[in-house]
């Protein structure tokens, strides 16, 4: 008994110094100082590490009201694990010091904040980011998102969001990657890369979190928080794999999600938490809840009020409570009462320990509350990557004619309600980016010189207030100005109309049944066109939307996306050939909003579309297929492929093959394209889909330029998740397809040969 006392004695000296010569020189690994953090810990204690609060008030000063009180009591007592929304070096280190000076044990807090396309400096929304393809890139603006948030005392974020999402009227498909499941892996790791660094100890990293874990992009008729009904198989071979690829790039953190999947709420499921995620996986960070998703268990209908929601929740895997209240208020009468086993709340506990002890805070709490690092943080570096970021980001749909790029004296009437805003293109999700701190697209070309430009709003988009809290009321009665951008579309050469959705119309809760321009811009673009038809339509949205008319009649489309702080500049860049765009679609466009979802690895159906009536995948009333589709995205130079060439037309188990393409350039100025790389199976015990992408290269071409490039062919490439729930490679045909987007490919065939 005396040996024990002076061990636990030990330990907590050593914990509590907050030096280097802590607890790590005590003991061999991480493991085991998590253990003998852990053998000195109350039940009551164990549950505060599960416990996160949002720390809106002013954690610098007394707390104000009851509520924060409270908190700030239980911070003092060691019963909390972590805030978010604290910002600033200053205010984390005064909440860790409440909790290092007071508590009983000194485990430090994390502080989370929702950094998803930058901090200061705001970078194109994720789906935006995403047309790029550049994963590099993806990788640098997580980086830099990181040394911002650091320098503002925050060392864990909420991104990336790596939900698959196939329809458009979700709001939340901005903020992921697309409806591409490899696509999206790549850039699953790629931002845990930038974010997490090598070594989660860096100062200036921060721990990233995967979500929302799983199915959230498939919820009905895209509705943000509905039912996804999705099966085993789709789940594992289309939702799944990014959250894979993170979990096997090293992610500090899972979050869960709002819906249920097949009438279990994911929050309550055991199947893709412990089965899965730890099980199957063995991945060893810890999964926090969304916000308030162990509390709506309740409204969910499967739990009767927050101990039952707490026993389910934590039952099935989640190891901490955002805001719900459930865990705090549960736990200890649930172990009390024997209906959970304290063993439960010890795997919890570990895992949050682990994460703390890889990010360095038991050798040092207040490591990332350095008031020093902001003034340390190159922020005009940083605008300069984030002007070549958003011009990578940019897809070009539509040049007829050459229209673009725009000549230094032309005449140019710049117009539309988002052609002068600064705030729309900073996005939703914003971190601390400043409002109307922007470049806009009227600045950006003014910045690069042309005399003769002119510029009027036409319309305004939206009315009111706007906020994250409040739906946006569109316009659709003040037609004041359209008379005067008609009178300078007139006199102009050609008119840059620099339309499309605010920032507050994509995002959280922002799920819409319209996709097409909102309010009066269409009937100002009609109007516009009707006097000059020499218009570049100019997009600045955050999901795909249903432009049909614009691109039968309009003869220069650019899909701008919200492209962040540089976003101006980096449009003007593409406008005037300063850069000559690159950027590819990570998401189909529909004809209309009839066709969500819509993505182009379906599967086929017994009928198969051809022309006629009784075939299915279409509809009579509209042309089949996407108006744009997945990987598109034109150039101001051209590409040619050759045909693709197997190195074999034969792959046995366990060997590969690889294929080759020439891409050549045949315009008269250098590009980048991406070489897309598909595939189909064939034949299968499953229905497979038409196609798959497997792999894409970066490729920079000088005019006349000709290169190879080449991918590889494994066996692991060629398998699938079946109905037996297992994960394997069947013998037969598959089908290679190259080329510039989904859709124009050229192909060959191999077979796989299974003895």
């Amino acid at each position: 008994m005396k040996k024990r006392y002076f061990l636990i004695l030990f330990i907590v000296t050593f914990i509590s110094r907050g030096q280097e010569s802590n607890i790590k020189s005590s003991v061999k690994n991480v493991e085991t100082k998590v253990d003998s953090v852990l053998n000195l810990m109350t039940l009551e204690e164990k549950i505060g590490q599960m416990v996160q609060y949002n720390g809106g008030w002013d954690l610098t000063g007394p707390a104000t009201n009851a509520g924060n009180k409270q908190k700030e009591d239980r911070i003092k007592k060691g019963l909390v694990g972590s805030l978010l929304n604290v910002l600033s070096p200053e205010a984390t280190e005064s909440a860790q010091r409440l909790n290092m000076e007071n508590s009983r044990l000194k485990i430090p807090m994390m502080f989370g904040y929702d950094v998803i396309h930058g901090y200061k400096t705001i970078f194109p929304v994720p789906l935006g980011e995403t047309a790029s393809w550049d994963l590099d890139a993806m990788q640098e603006s997580a980086k830099i998102a990181a040394l911002e948030a650091v320098a503002d005392g925050v060392n864990w974020t909420f991104s990336p969001m790596i939900d698959v999402s196939r329809d458009a009227r979700w709001g939340r498909i901005m903020e992921g990657s697309g409806e591409d499941p490899y696509l999206t892996s790549r850039v699953a790791e790629a931002k845990v890369r930038g974010y997490q660094g090598e070594n989660l100890a860096d100062p200036q990293t921060i721990a990233a979190t995967a979500k929302h874990f799983a199915g959230y992009g498939f919820v009905e008729g895209g509705r943000d928080y509905n039912v996804a009904n999705i099966g085993k198989t789709e789940l594992n071979n289309f939702i799944l794999p990014p959250f894979k690829a993170a979990a096997d790039a090293g992610v500090a953190t899972f979050m869960n999600s709002f819906n249920t999947v097949d009438g279990t709420p994911a929050t309550a499921s055991e199947y893709l938490q412990r089965e899965i995620l730890k099980g199957k996986w063995d991945w060893k960070g810890f999964v926090v809840s969304d916000w308030g998703s162990i509390a709506e268990l309740i409204p969910h209908g499967i739990a009767k009020d927050k101990i039952e929601a707490a026993e389910i929740a934590i039952k099935a895997g989640s190891d901490m409570d955002m805001e719900g209240g459930a865990y705090e208020t549960g736990l200890k009468k649930l172990v009390e009462e024997g209906k959970i086993d304290e063993k439960i709340i010890d795997d919890a506990v570990r895992r949050i320990l682990r994460v703390k002890f890889k990010m360095g805070l038991f050798e040092d709490p207040y490591r990332y509350s350095n008031k020093n690092l902001k003034s340390q943080v190159n922020y005009e570096e940083h605008r300069k990557t984030a002007r070549d970021i958003a011009r990578k980001s940019i897809v070009l749909l539509k040049n007829e004619g050459n229209l673009l790029p725009l000549k230094q004296n032309q005449k140019i009437a710049i117009i539309g309600p988002l052609a002068d805003d600064k705030d729309t293109p900073i996005g939703n999700w914003r971190a601390q980016g400043e409002a109307n701190s922007a470049v806009s697209v009227v600045e950006g070309i003014r910045n690069l010189g042309p005399r003769n430009i002119s510029y009027a709003k036409g319309v305004d988009l939206g009315m009111g207030e706007k906020s994250f809290l409040v739906p946006l009321k569109i316009n659709e009665t003040d037609r004041s100005g359209i008379p005067e951008a008609v009178e300078k579309a007139k006199a102009a050469d050609v008119v840059v109309m620099v339309l499309g959705e605010d920032a507050f119309q994509t995002g959280e809760g922002r799920s819409q049944t319209n996709i097409d321009l909102a309010g009066l811009q269409k009937e100002l673009l009609k109007k516009v066109y009707e006097v000059n038809k020499n218009i570049v339509l100019v997009l600045i949205n955050g999901r795909p939307m249903e432009i049909t008319w614009s691109a039968k009649n309009i003869p220069a489309i650019v899909e701008a996306w919200q492209l962040g702080t540089e976003s101006g500049n980096a449009i003007a860049d593409v406008l005037y050939g300063k850069y000559n765009p690159s950027g590819k679609l990570p998401v189909s466009f529909p004809h209309a909003v009839g066709q969500e979802p819509l993505y182009y690895n379906h599967k086929n159906t017994g009928r198969p579309y051809t022309p006629g009536v009784v075939t299915s995948s279409h509809y009579t009333d509209i042309e089949n297929g996407p108006l744009y589709p997945f990987g598109y995205g034109l150039s101001y130079t051209t590409f040619k492929y050759s045909a693709p060439r197997l190195s074999s037309d034969k792959m046995n188990a366990g060997d590969s093959i690889s294929v080759k393409v020439d891409v050549t350039n045949t315009g008269n100025l250098a590009g980048r394209e991406v070489v897309q790389f598909y595939l189909r199976d064939k034949v299968a015990s499953l229905a497979r889909p038409v196609k798959e992408l497997k792999g894409f290269k970066l490729v920079e071409l000088a005019p006349g330029e000709t290169k190879t490039v080449e991918f590889n062919i494994d066996e692991k490439m060629l398998e699938f998740y079946d109905a037996a729930g297992e994960w394997v490679t069947e013998p037969g045909e598959f089908e290679v397809m190259i080329g510039g987007n989904s859709e124009e490919v050229q192909n060959t065939d191999f077979e796989f040969i299974k003895q």
